[in-house]
């Protein structure tokens, strides 16, 4: 299946499969970046077109999720959603623990051990190889614990949570759930009502097809009252316009959360980005990378090499790793031959998207049998 190739310059050229660090640059988004130098060289400050864009962007967010608008901050990165979340949060009663894995990404994890200050003790589980076992959450989940933090696919090796069992066993002991969907966000259906996530987070950047600068934090719509996070800014109050340095004011939405002057450029291209994604479906994308993965698992395992994902394509995402003794010297070599992947620890990460095809899975299975000495 292949879909909208043309729209991807860098397809003519490199085989791209690095979609988990950054997604391929479209037509689209190029064009975005040239309206917005367009609009600043001849408006000057539109400010309310500015905001306006940045208005749709948060709806667009809210579409991909199946989230209320109000229910959406549009945020600078992952980090800035997390921060502003704890800050919300009192940690000085019993109820002070935050639950992560293994499989978070750093940002995460280093926020919430950055609470140790206010009272918050983090409880960390470990993994069993490419996954973790449920009832090592169920061990660690009890009545003291605030928020269980977790990732919807590790971006080290692609494994993803029972997220819907996780969330059961949280909400049966009284804790709220915080969802990092970065490495799955455009890549399959996510419904946060479905999944029912207190919060949920991601970014423009990689399978959304944007530039850095533009992340979401969905706050579950009955939370919003009780949460008023101190790390904030004027986008967070209730009239951004209002310019009153006497007093704070924050939004009766999740727009509460957000904080300073936005990053307009990447506004522009975070909405070329996700209307990209939308014109060809959550859905339809899944299917696409499914394709894709399951031929690159068969022919990794053919090869003989060490796949460190999960074989089974329900628990792993659009991310597959496979297990290098020196990935740094592959991922350059594969560079040399104009094969863009990239590595986590002695993982090899190869990430396909919509417009890759079959044929870029077997240039890459050649190449890669080609440097074998450095992957057996």
């Amino acid at each position: 299946m292949v879909i909208l190739r043309e729209r991807f310059p860098i397809l003519g050229k490199k085989t791209y499969l690095n979609n988990c660090s950054q997604g391929a640059l479209s037509t689209d988004v190029q064009e975005a970046f040239q309206q917005y130098l367009v609009d600043w060289d001849e408006q000057g400050s539109p400010w309310e077109r500015w905001v306006e864009l940045y208005e749709a962007v948060r709806h667009a967010f809210a579409g991909l999720v199946n989230a209320g608008a109000d229910e959406v901050a549009v945020t600078p990165s992952v980090s800035h959603g997390v921060s502003a979340l704890a800050s919300a949060f009192d940690f000085t009663g019993e109820r002070n623990q935050i639950v992560i894995s293994d499989f978070e990404f750093p940002t995460v994890g280093q926020v919430w051990h950055a609470q140790a200050p206010r009272g918050a003790k983090v409880v960390r589980i470990p993994a069993a190889g490419n996954s973790i076992p449920l009832e090592r959450f169920a061990d660690a989940i009890d009545e003291r614990t605030k928020l269980v933090s977790i990732s919807h696919a590790c971006y080290r090796n692609g494994a993803m949570l029972d997220v819907p069992s996780i969330v059961e066993l949280a909400h049966r002991k009284g804790a709220l759930v915080l969802l990092d969907a970065y490495q799955t966000l455009g890549t399959m259906p996510i419904d946060v009502k479905q999944l029912e996530v207190d919060f949920l987070v991601g970014g423009a950047l990689k399978y959304l097809l944007a530039p850095s600068g533009v992340a979401l934090l969905y706050v579950r719509r009955e939370l919003l009252p009780q949460l008023s996070p101190t790390a904030t800014g004027w986008f967070a109050q209730a009239n951004i316009f209002a310019m009153d340095h006497t007093t704070h004011v924050p939004a009766p939405s999740a727009r509460r959360f957000e904080g300073g002057t936005p990053p307009v450029p990447s506004v522009y291209a975070t909405l070329a980005g996700i209307k990209l994604v939308q014109s060809v479906g959550p859905a339809r994308i899944q299917r696409a990378v499914r394709e894709l993965t399951a031929a690159l698992k068969a022919g990794l395992m053919q090869r003989g090499f060490n796949l460190v994902s999960p074989v089974d394509p329900g628990r792993h995402g659009a991310l597959i790793t496979v297990r290098s003794h020196k990935v740094d010297l592959l991922v350059k070599w594969l560079a040399q031959e104009n094969i863009v992947v990239s590595s986590r620890d002695n993982n090899l990460r190869i990430s396909p998207h919509f417009y890759n095809n079959l044929d870029d899975i077997h240039h890459l299975l050649d190449a890669l049998s080609r440097h074998k000495a450095l992957l057996v």
